[in-house]
């Protein structure tokens, strides 16, 4: 069973629903687990109320609104646990998307969510991250180092770049809804890992991917772990995640059949 961690609200539509809609399309059973265990919807201003004149360029794609349309009919999203519900001897693998509203919270600073990122990611199963999700495998410690589970590996995420621009084009009427925290995410990242150069940023001058141009995007592999910086990447980091996902089923298959 593949598990999506989600806050209580507030996460990005296409972070959550693309990786969602290829290990489902794949045949893989996905399930979901939140603070309360209570069905937790995107950060409306991306699939709804939208940026004014900057809406084009901000707000949730037409294709990925649908996935997500599609995600919040699934059986399995409308019937979450709580993450202090949850069995990790039943994970097969994680995932975490990102979002920047103020609800991302309640995931990030969650110490059972912290770790239980860290028991399924030292079991080394699936992990996948992208955007603000990263911060939380920051923020999950190794029991046996009690350094982040990222120390000593490598990663991308929201970069300063990335934040810092959709801050400066919206906070004259939108305030901080773009700075999560005071740190950038790239800033809080990077302090956790072993090596200043462990990440890593990718192309200076981001461009969206598609299903059907998935290279367009970014992703770091890692191991067991796969991650990407915004939604621009999530085709091609669902693509990574889900070929994850599948060595790891295979692996587990040879094990059973010797």
């Amino acid at each position: 069973m593949i598990l999506f961690l989600l806050p209580a609200g507030d996460y990005d539509p296409t972070e959550a629903a693309v990786p969602w809609a290829a290990l489902r399309d794949a045949g893989f059973e996905v399930r979901f687990a939140t603070p309360g265990g209570k069905v937790a919807l995107a950060d409306p201003r991306l699939t709804d109320l939208g940026f004014s004149w900057l809406s084009p360029w901000l707000m949730t794609r037409r294709a990925e609104l649908a996935a997500y349309r599609r995600l919040t009919e699934d059986p399995c999203f409308l019937a979450p646990s709580s993450y202090a519900d949850v069995d990790p001897a039943e994970v097969t693998g994680l995932f975490v998307p990102g979002g920047h509203a103020e609800g991302m919270r309640t995931l990030l600073e969650d110490a059972t969510a912290q770790r239980l990122f860290a028991r399924v990611f030292t079991r080394d199963l699936p992990v996948g991250a992208v955007c603000h999700g990263v911060l939380l495998a920051a923020r999950a410690k190794d029991p046996a180092t009690g350094r982040s589970v990222l120390h000593g590996r490598r990663t991308t995420a929201l970069t300063s770049l990335l934040e810092l621009t959709g801050w400066n084009l919206t906070r004259f009427w939108l305030g901080r809804y773009y700075r999560t925290y005071r740190t950038t995410v790239q800033q809080e990242v990077t302090a956790a890992l072993a090596d200043p150069s462990h990440f890593l940023a990718g192309p200076p001058l981001p461009i969206r991917d598609t299903a059907a141009r998935p290279g367009r995007g970014f992703a770091v592999r890692d191991g067991n772990y796969v991650s990407a910086r915004w939604p621009g990447d999530c085709h091609r980091l669902a693509g990574e995640y889900l070929a994850l996902v599948r060595a790891h089923e295979a692996e587990r298959a040879v094990r059973r059949s010797g």
